[in-house]
């Protein structure tokens, strides 16, 4: 059953990657204004999902210790880590091959770059969900939908950055929606080594509870932060903050 729940789970998030098609009858500036808050919601449920659901199952099962905490932490340095590294090598691929002149065919490599950094997103995301199910229908089904919540802003993003790269839409997302399918091969994964490895979800669910907490705090704050030009905007920025927090605190009642 948790085999059924995990891969239905993992589709479903997976055709969030087809959220470009709402751009056809949208203008840049319209889509920008709708993003934001879709940012705020996608934050305020990583901090839920991680400190509603993952740290208090975590620490159920195994106690606040040292080592728990390390693990917290290495999920921290991880995600940052990759971050640091994808930057990296965006900004040499741009520095190699346009010699730092603006043009427009310099975007292209980039396609390339971010087909592959989203490629490992996802099978981190089906490892995610895989190991949220391990633990618990209730925290898996929470895990799915803030990765769903936190897919949305994501794939926007992502399909713009093709798009703007010279790939027509069409094709950005029909290789969006096959680069977001490597979620599956995550789950399969975790599953397939849940069977050798036991209690093999209490390795990753720290590390993904960091990794959860560093996205909010890092890359999707800062971006509310940059629009905070009226206090009504910001005001329906925390509501839909909230909102994503409360999401995660109703799901407890089923648990």
């Amino acid at each position: 059953m948790i085999w059924l729940y995990t891969l239905v789970s993992v589709f479903i998030v997976s055709l969030i990657s087809f959220v470009g098609l709402l751009s056809f009858g949208l203008q840049g500036e319209r889509l920008s204004r709708l993003l934001i808050y879709f940012i705020s919601l996608a934050a305020g449920s990583l901090f839920g999902d991680a400190f509603f659901h993952i740290i208090p199952e975590i620490v159920r099962r195994e106690g606040f210790g040292f080592h728990v905490s390390l693990s917290f932490l290495g999920g921290i340095v991880l995600f940052l880590f990759m971050e640091k590294a994808i930057h990296l090598q965006q900004y040499h691929s741009f520095e190699k091959d346009n010699g730092g002149h603006e043009s427009h065919a310099r975007v292209r490599p980039f396609v390339l770059t971010n087909l592959f950094a989203d490629a490992i997103h996802n099978f981190g995301d089906g490892l995610i969900i895989a190991a949220s199910y391990l633990t618990s229908v209730p925290i898996g089904l929470a895990t799915s939908m803030v990765v769903a919540f936190h897919e949305i802003p994501h794939e926007i993003g992502n399909f713009s950055i093709l798009v703007h790269g010279g790939l027509s839409r069409g094709r950005a997302l029909f290789l969006n929606f096959v680069t977001a399918l490597v979620s599956v091969l995550g789950a399969l994964v975790a599953l397939l080594l849940s069977g050798t490895v036991h209690g093999i979800e209490l390795y990753i669910l720290p590390i993904v509870a960091g990794g959860f907490i560093y996205v909010a705090g890092s890359d999707l704050i800062p971006e509310l932060h940059k629009e905070s030009e009226s206090l009504q905007k910001v005001l329906l920025q925390l509501v839909v903050f909230l909102l994503g927090i409360a999401l995660m605190a109703l799901l407890l009642l089923i648990e």
